[in-house]
């Protein structure tokens, strides 16, 4: 048997509260610059693959036979639908989400929550696309570790992607010290 709990309220989506950061007066700058620190990671190791398929060369002692694989337009896909989802996720005002007063009619409230849902299909279509086509194209194939590489890299890029947007996310939604709500 189970009490309902004091501090229940109807309009919440989880029972259990999100935790409350401290990290001191500037944490809302420490979220902003950890999420560009992983967007510049996320998109470093994706580049740094492709830099070394394009300067992929065959084995010196059979110069003839030339690298099995490399980084095409296809392996670029993933990485731009997370980066589109990444993008219309933090683009969208947070308050219109929560639905409070003086944002119009409920269809902006329905509009924002519809935009929110395709931002992150897009960041979960780009990770499934990251996922299979290391699958698919570099470990099925039994390549060696060298060009394993690339999918590898594919896959790290979307995750680190979709951690950029939830650190910003998170960071967008923190209060400042000196921040003043004014109703009239």
């Amino acid at each position: 048997m189970s009490f309902p709990r004091s501090n229940y309220d109807p309009r919440r989506v989880c029972l259990n509260p999100f935790p409350d950061f401290h990290l001191g007066k500037y944490r809302r700058s420490i979220g902003i610059y950890l999420a560009g620190a992983l967007f510049a990671l996320a998109n470093w190791t994706f580049i740094d693959a492709a830099i070394l398929s394009v300067h992929a060369h065959a084995p010196y002692d059979e110069p003839q036979i030339p690298p099995p694989v490399h980084v095409t337009f296809v392996d670029w896909v993933p990485g731009i639908c997370s980066l589109l989802g990444m993008l219309i996720i933090n683009l969208i005002d947070k308050d219109r989400i929560k639905g409070d007063a003086g944002f119009g009619d409920a269809g902006a409230v329905w509009r924002a929550r519809l935009f929110l849902f395709i931002g992150f299909a897009l960041m979960a279509g780009g990770l499934a696309g990251s996922v299979s086509l290391l699958v698919l194209k570099y470990v099925m194939h039994d390549y060696p570790e060298q060009y394993t590489y690339y999918g590898y890299a594919n896959v790290s890029q979307n995750v680190a992607l979709m951690l950029s947007a939830v650190v910003l996310w998170i960071a967008q939604n923190a209060q400042e010290e000196y921040d003043y709500h004014l109703a009239l």
